[in-house]
């Protein structure tokens, strides 16, 4: 389950990342709503985050790219509790739904505070996903189970997303107690950013999200290809950038193509290696 944060870095890129992840291999697409203070995430969502709120992005342009790929796969919204509070606890789950959203992880809103929001998600069709980490409580990992009703977040590392050099051992104790709960699901995310690392998790878990590692590869790929063309343009010919407007917006465009064109040439790099990973993994547990 790949993660991005929607808008980012632009929207063009981001339906690209969207387009190579699906054909990659994701069997489903998480979708960040930008937030201004996202306290559950690292630097490099946080940064990403930010980037689309600077660009103008709203929660109504997030969903517009899952309906733009709806019915091809299914999504994952993660957006904080003050911007579904200001949406509309309803209108922000009917709008979901009808974009082809699936499910909601609202990753600053305890699961014990969690009923009206469950109750008007369910009323419009959209799970709401509870979350678990390492140090949940055994009452806490009962509510989680209860709440299920798609599947859990499993938080892999204790501490904020981002990729690590190693994931350490927390995850299967994790894994183990909510596996003598229910039956549901359990997904996991944050640090997770190599193939070795999702086959790792795959081995224990259901499903692994890539979020921070995705994210940094499209920014860096992005920022190389804008280098690319300005550079190019500085060599250009004299006058040939800007002998007139049409040939201006021309370039601007030929420019937003190519940095698209990057991120989703890194997007599928990342994600079709780390899907093969996983394949290997599933082969060698029915084996």
């Amino acid at each position: 389950m790949p993660y991005i944060t929607g808008g980012f870095p632009d929207m063009d890129t981001c339906a690209a990342v969207i387009e190579a992840a699906i054909g990659a291999g994701a069997d489903v697409v998480e979708l960040g709503v930008p937030f201004s203070d996202p306290v559950a995430d690292g630097p490099v969502v946080q940064a990403s985050s930010h980037a689309a709120l600077q660009a103008g992005v709203t929660p109504d342009d997030v969903l517009a790219l899952a309906a733009r790929f709806a019915g091809r796969v299914p999504f994952v919204l993660l957006a904080y509790a003050n911007t579904v509070a200001a949406y509309g606890l309803e209108r922000f789950a009917r709008r979901a739904v009808a974009s082809g959203v699936e499910g909601l992880v609202v990753p600053d809103l305890p699961v014990d505070e969690a009923g009206g929001l469950a109750a008007v998600a369910a009323g419009a069709g959209l799970s709401l996903v509870p979350m678990a980490t390492p140090t949940s409580t055994d009452a806490r990992l009962d509510m989680v189970a209860a709440a299920a009703t798609s599947f859990i977040y499993c938080v892999a590392v204790t501490g904020v997303t981002g990729a690590r050099a190693h994931l350490g051992g927390e995850l299967p104790g994790l894994v183990a107690r909510l596996r003598r709960r229910t039956a549901t699901p359990l997904v996991a995310g944050f640090g997770i950013s190599t193939p070795g690392q999702a086959a790792e998790v795959a081995a224990v878990a259901d499903g692994v999200i890539i979020g921070s590692a995705l994210i940094a590869r499209v920014a860096e790929a992005v920022a190389g290809a804008a280098t690319a063309t300005a550079v190019a343009e500085e060599r250009a010919p004299a006058g040939r950038v800007a002998t007139a407007a049409g040939s201006a917006r021309a370039d601007a465009a030929d420019g937003v193509a190519e940095r698209a064109r990057a991120g989703a040439r890194a997007a599928a790099e990342l994600l079709g290696g780390i899907d093969a990973a996983l394949r290997q993994t599933a082969e060698g547990a029915t084996t």
